[in-house]
């Protein structure tokens, strides 16, 4: 039986992984700090140790021995959150990157896959983004995942076989809803369970990629046993812009109301935003033989259904 590690397994990207490593019959040990993790989000297959990866003491609590693969998901995942106290941001994304990455040298572990974001590309001319465009970060969470990248490919050099995950707005089921700092459609959801107006910060014509749950995990599997992916960089997306003004649209369609009839009220923007970026897929369609297939559509009424039967 392969077995992975996979850090911040009790959060929303992390515990979908975590169930589908599960569901192929890996052995799967969970670290999470709990800050926002859920207990009730880990798979009982699964062996859970709270372990929070910024601490360099915790990591003798790590079992070391036959590790094939660890995922890298433990972070501050939120932009605008980094504005609050850069220096927490920094040690929990760059320096439990760094921590986790040295843990694996020391143990033989050899394959490494790190989940970043597309906060690493900030203001950039191009559309769609690639992989090899230049990376301008306008938040310190976008600066620590960046610096997460070079330590990442710092390692490659000493052995390990790491590859790095740009996820682009990733939204889906177990997402925190009580985060209002993170996740478009996340956020515009909580304010509609709640029957309260939505809120947008920033203008409603700026756009995203949003990415579902199932294929951004879709995306890491692909890429486990690949060799094209050791060494590389891939965004993880649609490939697709949604602007505010539709994704706000589509929340409400899912929830069977009518958008004519819905507040959205506007606010001030917030620290570090882009107007708008969107990405380009096709290294990763064309290495590992991924693509996304849920529908924008399909994939918020997914979500809808799902918090609308939980007590959330």
């Amino acid at each position: 039986m392969r077995r992975a590690i996979v850090t911040g397994g009790a959060g929303f990207i992390g515990s979908h992984l975590v169930d589908r490593l599960v569901t192929e019959g890996w052995e799967v040990i969970v670290l999470d700090n709990m800050h926002t993790g859920q207990i009730e989000n880990i798979n009982p297959a699964a062996t859970f140790i709270k372990v929070d990866v910024g601490n360099p003491d915790d990591f003798s609590k790590i079992p070391g021995d036959g590790v094939d693969v660890v995922f890298h998901l433990a972070a501050q995942s939120s932009g605008e959150a980094s504005f609050d106290n850069p220096y927490v941001d920094f040690r929990t994304n760059a320096g439990g990157t760094l921590l986790m990455l040295e843990w694996c040298r020391q143990h033989a572990v050899k394959r490494f896959i790190y989940t970043s974001s597309m906060a690493v590309y900030g203001i950039n001319s191009s559309e769609p983004l690639g992989e090899d465009d230049p990376c301008r970060p306008l938040s310190f969470y976008g600066a620590a995942k960046l610096a997460s990248e070079g330590y990442c490919r710092l390692y490659d050099t000493l052995g390990l076989e790491t590859t790095i995950i740009r996820p682009f707005n990733v939204y889906g089921s177990r997402q925190n809803l009580s985060n209002m700092k993170q996740g478009m459609a996340s956020i515009y959801m909580a304010y509609l369970l709640r029957n309260e107006p939505i809120v947008v910060k920033g203008d409603l014509d700026r756009f995203r990629d949003q990415t579902h749950i199932s294929d951004v995990v879709e995306g890491f599997m692909c890429c486990v046993d690949e060799p094209a992916a050791y060494g590389n960089t891939y965004n993880i997306a649609t490939g697709r812009k949604t602007t505010v003004r539709s994704l706000i649209r589509s929340i409400l369609l899912a929830a069977g109301r009518e958008p004519a009839d819905y507040t959205v009220q506007g606010a001030p923007g917030t620290p570090g935003d882009i107007f708008g970026c969107y990405a380009d897929i096709s290294k990763a369609s064309n290495d590992l033989g991924w693509q996304p297939v849920t529908e924008l559509n399909d994939g918020l009424r997914e979500m809808y259904r799902y918090y609308s039967r939980s007590d959330t």
